[in-house]
């Protein structure tokens, strides 16, 4: 069982940035894709960045675009998302996914390629 542990949420100005972490203990890390998806309030889950086992990134929701970043420290067992710029759009909880090691699972919009799941980290934009 791999279980993931996201960290770093909390309550940001409009304009400012975060970086969440979620560290995967005991894993052997660099084996697996991760992604991170959102879900705001009342509303679905939404995949925002895929980082692959092969080192291939991948962004699935535009309004994301120049401001979230992903990365992974394998010597760590950890993943990043760095926000910046963020808007009260950006208010969810944010959660870490991972596939299965290696071609078990995929990245997607939809998280069907996901087969682990943190408990999530809510991030609240507000003035």
């Amino acid at each position: 069982e791999v279980q993931l542990v996201e960290s770093g949420g909390g309550e940001v100005q409009p304009g400012g940035a975060l970086t969440l972490s979620c560290t995967v203990p005991g894993s052997s890390f660099g084996d697996y894709s991760f992604m991170w998806f959102r879900r705001p309030p009342g509303k679905y889950r939404e995949g925002l960045l895929c980082s692959a086992w092969s080192g291939a990134t991948g962004r699935y929701h535009d309004s994301i675009k120049g401001r979230f970043s992903i990365s992974r420290d394998d010597a760590k067992n950890t993943l990043y998302l760095r926000l910046n710029d963020l808007t009260p759009n950006d208010t969810a909880t944010y959660y870490c996914a991972a596939a299965g090691p290696r071609n078990e699972g995929y990245c997607s919009a939809s998280g069907a390629g996901m087969k682990y799941w943190g408990k999530g980290t809510l991030v609240t934009i507000s003035s």
